[in-house]
This record gives C-alpha cells, sequence and structure tokens, in this order.
C-alpha cells in the first residue's frame, strides 16, 4: 500500500474494519443504524517515546474504544489517528 502518512511518537494510523451490514439471522441493517466498527487494521505507525517504543506493527488487527481516535479520510479511504494507549487488544 502506497500511504504517504507516517505518524509522530506514540500515534498509529487504522483502517476500521467495514461496518456490519447484515445480522446473523440475515436482517440488513440500515445504514443510519449501523454501529461504528471497534476493530481494524494498523496500516501505519510512528516512531514511539524514549521511554516506550511501540508494541504494535503494521498488519496487527486490533481492537480500540468506542470514541477513540480522529477521522481522517485520505486519497478516499477513512482512518483513525490515535495514540497506542487508545488500543485496547492486537488480535
Amino acid at each position: 500500500m502506497g500511504l504517504n502518512i507516517k505518524p509522530l511518537a506514540d500515534r498509529v494510523l487504522v483502517e476500521p474494519a467495514a461496518a456490519e451490514t447484515t445480522t446473523a439471522s440475515g436482517i440488513i441493517i440500515p445504514d443510519n443504524a449501523k454501529e461504528k466498527p471497534q476493530k481494524g487494521t494498523v496500516v501505519a505507525v510512528g516512531n514511539g517515546t524514549k521511554d516506550e517504543p511501540l508494541t504494535v506493527k503494521v498488519g496487527d488487527t486490533v481492537l480500540y474504544g468506542k470514541y477513540s481516535g480522529t477521522e481522517l479520510k485520505f486519497e478516499g479511504s477513512d482512518y483513525l489517528m490515535m495514540r497506542e494507549s487508545d488500543i485496547l487488544a492486537i488480535i
């Protein structure tokens, strides 16, 4: 991926997973009722801080808080820029 965004310090750029369009039973969810995904893929990482190096790396699938990060739109794609401390788990 030719992404020209380089996060600084302990920040991480995450591409959110697509929102679910149907329920497990097959009911179609309308756009206004879809929940924001809380899972995504790390596409870029900063260098970390002097005291704490980053533990996530590019390609990791992560879980993050519902209201974590700042939403960005870059070259037609949606991303979230967040601190590594906003990431809850690597899956």
